[in-house]
């Protein structure tokens, strides 16, 4: 549930737009059979991080509209590193995705690298870039410079900047109908969960694994529903609630934001003497909302407006990693005036070259169809203001990322009912103030999954953190790759295992307490997620 649009690592690899192979072309596409994919051609990779570990990639083959198997055919960018353990300790193949929608997966078949006690080994790591997604064709773009600098603040508390919003979402919503036509209409969670068992037979497994963080979790849900019998071992990290999508999820992101927030804004009060931004938490909280408000009136550098500057600061709210960055880039503006780490930040996450609101255009494409919203902008106004009372680090720069769904070039569906009583033994992770994912979706997951543990990093802020090297947490995931071995679920509410959750950072050249490390370089697997959208 990222609300980033830039691809950390991905190499674009297919032309902008959306169009669809017909005529000959589509015939190419076509599978071996009508009821079976045909089997993955495998080559050399493109990815650096893929190439260095002699992985393979390929395309699967698969029906656009799934009503018409024959039609008109796309084509899923896969990807695969495959098991070095000895042949007895073989598990078969997980494939792993990054989360969005919108998130592009091909290079997370290296994931398997950061299991320790070498579980990884075991299996076949299937990286995918979902349908419309990264390397996969067609590839969907609207208009790669929406995110750009100018846009009005979040807060409408004008019926011009109200108006304004209106009509930039709206003009949003017509670029992606001009530009992916009928495709929208086959963008949902269910046609990328069809085509996840599609891969499933054309890697001919007979059951698989899967790794899912973010909405890849809700993947994982629905793809278990629909096929429990074909799952074989399924991590679910940054846990959705399937009940809740999408409206009213998004509505819990906001009131969850404000609590993540607030414990970044408390951290910045500790480290007051390198950063000078307060020395509490109100002082922070204080400094910050001004800001917005003199943004508006004018720009830092000419460009880096309150809407920049929220989204700036969303980062910490999704994780510890990079809190420092945004504590430089903050205490440069108030005490040096100076903009430029700021504008680095929000560039890093905002490009607008060719193809770069891919991530964006599929997060809205999937969201918008999965589910209806409400139609009324009155429902909507009503919702938003009583939510941004209570909590308004977020609530409107939410409720604008996702009122292009209001105009949608495409009929939604119904979610599915999730049910997890067939399935068997999963685990779950999640932090206790995980925003982009509340922790009452996974509290609700666990209730779904009867066979299934859940793991909680007590207090902790950070999204979607596994494999990032918590023992704790990255060793069970090792021991349940391995032999399918979860935490003991005794209690009939909470959590099944606790665990000190990442910790928080300090600053260079401050002595760490005994309850926190020396900060340093991200874990890569960051850098190979989608960082674009939510969940």
């Amino acid at each position: 549930m990222k609300r980033f649009w830039a691809a950390a690592s991905t190499v674009a690899l297919c032309a902008a737009g959306a169009t669809v192979a017909t005529g000959a072309q589509a015939e190419t596409l076509r599978a071996a059979s009508d009821d079976v994919p045909a089997a993955v051609t495998w080559g050399p990779c493109t990815e650096p991080s893929l190439r260095a570990q002699d992985a393979e990639c390929g395309y699967v083959s698969v029906p656009m509209d799934y009503t018409r198997p024959k039609g008109t055919q796309i084509q899923l960018a896969v990807s695969r590193i495959k098991h070095t353990s000895p042949e007895s300790q073989y598990q078969g193949v997980i494939l792993v995705n990054p989360g969005g929608p919108g998130g592009a997966g091909r290079a997370m078949a290296s994931l398997g690298s950061h299991v320790p006690k070498q579980a990884g080994t075991q299996y076949d790591w299937i990286g995918f870039d979902p349908r419309g997604v990264g390397a996969s064709k067609p590839k969907l773009t609207c208009d790669a410079k929406y995110p750009g600098y100018g846009r009005p603040a979040y807060v409408p508390g004008t019926p011009e900047l109200e108006k304004e919003w209106h009509a930039r979402t709206t003009a949003y919503a017509a670029a992606c109908a001009k530009s992916g036509g009928v495709f929208l209409d086959h963008l949902r969670t269910t046609d990328t969960v069809k085509d996840i068992e599609n891969i499933r037979q054309a890697l001919s497994a007979e059951k698989i694994s899967f790794y899912g963080f973010s909405y890849g979790t809700y993947l994982g849900q629905v793809y278990a529903t629909k096929y429990p019998k074909r799952v074989h071992r399924m991590v679910l990290d940054g846990v959705v609630d399937p009940t809740r999508v999408w409206y009213d999820s998004n509505l819990d992101q906001d009131l969850a934001f404000d609590k993540a927030i607030r414990v970044y804004f408390t951290w910045l009060a500790k480290y007051d003497a390198v950063y000078h931004l307060g020395k509490t938490a109100d002082e922070v909280e204080k400094l910050y909302y001004r800001q917005l408000a003199v943004l508006a009136e004018k720009p830092a550098g000419g460009e880096i407006g309150p809407a920049d500057l929220t989204d700036v600061f969303l980062q910490p709210g999704y994780y510890i990693f990079g809190w420092e960055a945004t504590a430089n880039a903050f205490s440069a503006w108030i005490t040096k005036k100076d903009p430029s780490l700021l504008k680095k930040l929000y560039d890093e996450n905002h490009p607008q070259t060719e193809g770069s609101d891919n991530g964006y255009a599929i997060y809205l494409a999937v969201q918008c169809t999965d589910a209806k919203w409400p139609s009324s902008w009155k429902r909507w106004r009503k919702d938003n203001w009583r939510v941004h009372h209570t909590a308004p680090f977020e609530t409107w720069g939410n409720a604008w990322y996702n009122a292009p769904c209001r105009h949608w070039p495409a009929s939604p569906g119904t979610p599915v009912k999730v049910d997890g009583t067939e399935v068997p033994p999963v685990l779950l992770i999640s932090e206790t103030l995980d925003a982009a994912t509340p922790f009452s979706g996974a509290l609700r997951v666990r209730d779904l999954f009867p066979k299934s543990a859940l793991l909680e990093g007590v207090g902790g802020t950070t999204h979607a953190g596994s494999l990032f090297g918590n023992e704790c947490v990255d060793d069970t995931i090792a021991d349940y790759l391995m032999s399918g071995t979860l935490p003991k679920r005794e209690k009939p509410q909470g959590s099944d295992k606790q665990c000190t959750p990442i910790a928080q950072p300090v600053p260079i050249g401050v002595t760490p307490d005994a309850k926190a490390t020396e900060s340093g370089t991200v874990n890569d697997r960051l850098r190979l997620q989608r960082l674009v959208v939510r969940p």
